[in-house]
């Protein structure tokens, strides 16, 4: 396609088409009359869009409101965004379990499915593993492979923009894996792939405690814990794609490891082994003594990381997700720390949406990206969508 101008029909009539998109998307159906209102184009303009996208099956004619009528005194046509036009997945490809979310083109959910992986599983078993439970949500939802219009992928390590994982020590044989590359062979359609603290960052900020903050730093809380962070809604990568690796503030010389730190025997726990660390935290709680030092221990050593980075970020809220989530330790030694050394500290707030955090901000980049496509026209964007920018590339 050559160059486009400013007066070139053709560029016209897509923005034509994704303002009136946009429109029907944002209401749950509208007359020919009330998208002329909104859009501010002509009748004839908007009809011609409307039938265009009824052939493309993006809009659909809908049964008219009883009393909605013309002066003729027939009933006005309705019109309305079909959402079931397409489909989107998220998927969260973690070290303990893979879980996927299905939904709609408007972002709803119409079905999920998780199940348990162990963290010595190799990378070609564990995508597989995904590929099946992918498989099985769709065929138990009624949805054909080829609906699918964009998949996002939330996983631990620090990604490249293309969905390679230049570093990932949390799963075997994950570092310089092509991930996006591997799964878009299997989806045949765009493949986000995002950190899996980045992705849980996205989704609180759009379905979580984070709704109404756009300065957020969401900490993915363990052993190995990582922040992900939107800076005035947007997410926030840095130069490398390693933005909040907190995880690794440890070497900055402090000889003690997050494993060394909820020791009770004085032997490091088995990194990134959930039930070594459960057990510690189970024994706090039942008034060990041993485990409640070594808990404390770990507290403090996280505390004083996200303080680091929220004196860089000075974010209006912090949510603490992750397996940490549910420590009713955690939150007030945070709150007293960022008290001590920030002007205005900001809110603490555990996530609202648990463990689905990760593949809900997957879901979030698909999203993202499907809207990207139907109402971004060579950088005119026709609504406020007010999200972080997705990347990844089609096939």
């Amino acid at each position: 396609m050559g160059r486009l101008t400013g007066g070139d029909p053709s560029l016209l009539r897509r923005i034509n088409s994704a303002v009136v998109l946009y429109a029907l998307r944002a209401a749950d159906s509208a007359t020919l009359t009330a998208l002329v209102q909104v859009t501010g184009l002509s009748r004839p303009t908007v009809e011609g869009v409307v039938e265009g996208l009824i052939e493309i099956g993006l809009v659909a004619e809908t049964a008219a409101e009883e009393g909605g009528t013309r002066r003729q005194g027939r009933p006005a046509r309705r019109f309305r965004f079909r959402a079931e036009a397409g489909h989107l997945l998220g998927i969260e490809i973690g070290s303990h379990r893979i879980a996927a979310l299905l939904s709609d083109l408007g972002g709803r959910t119409l079905d999920s499915e998780q199940r348990p992986v162990d963290e010595t599983v190799p990378a070609d078993e564990r995508l597989e593993r995904v590929r099946t439970l992918v498989a099985e949500l769709l065929r138990r939802a009624g949805v054909a492979r080829r609906s699918l219009r964009a998949v996002g992928v939330g996983s631990p390590g620090i990604v490249e923009a293309d969905g390679t994982v230049r570093l990932g020590t949390a799963l075997p044989g994950w570092t310089g894996l092509p991930l996006g590359e591997r799964l878009r062979r299997s989806f045949r359609c765009p493949v986000l792939v995002e950190n899996d603290a980045n992705a849980a960052a996205v989704a609180e900020h759009w379905k979580g405690v984070a709704v109404e903050s756009d300065d957020i730093v969401f900490v993915l809380a363990g052993l190995s814990p990582g922040a992900g962070s939107l800076i005035g809604g947007r997410l926030h990568r840095g130069f490398g794609g390693a933005a909040g690796e907190i995880g690794a503030l440890h070497l900055l010389g402090r000889e003690a490891t997050p494993e060394a730190l909820l020791s009770t025997t004085g032997k490091p726990l088995t990194p990134l082994d959930e039930a070594q660390v459960a057990a510690v935290f189970a024994l706090a709680r039942d008034g060990d003594g041993q485990a409640r030092e070594a808990v404390d221990r770990f507290i403090r050593r996280l505390v004083h990381d996200v303080a680091a980075l929220v004196l860089a970020l000075d974010p209006q809220l912090v949510v603490v997700g992750g397996w940490a989530a549910g420590l009713a330790g955690v939150l007030e030694p945070l709150r007293g720390e960022l008290a001590r050394y920030c002007l205005r500290p900001p809110q603490v707030a555990l996530s609202e949406l648990g463990e689905a955090a990760v593949s809900t901000g997957a879901l979030r980049l698909a999203l993202d990206h499907v809207e990207g496509e139907l109402f971004t026209v060579e950088g005119t964007v026709t609504g406020r969508q007010g999200r972080p920018p997705v990347r990844g590339t089609s096939p």
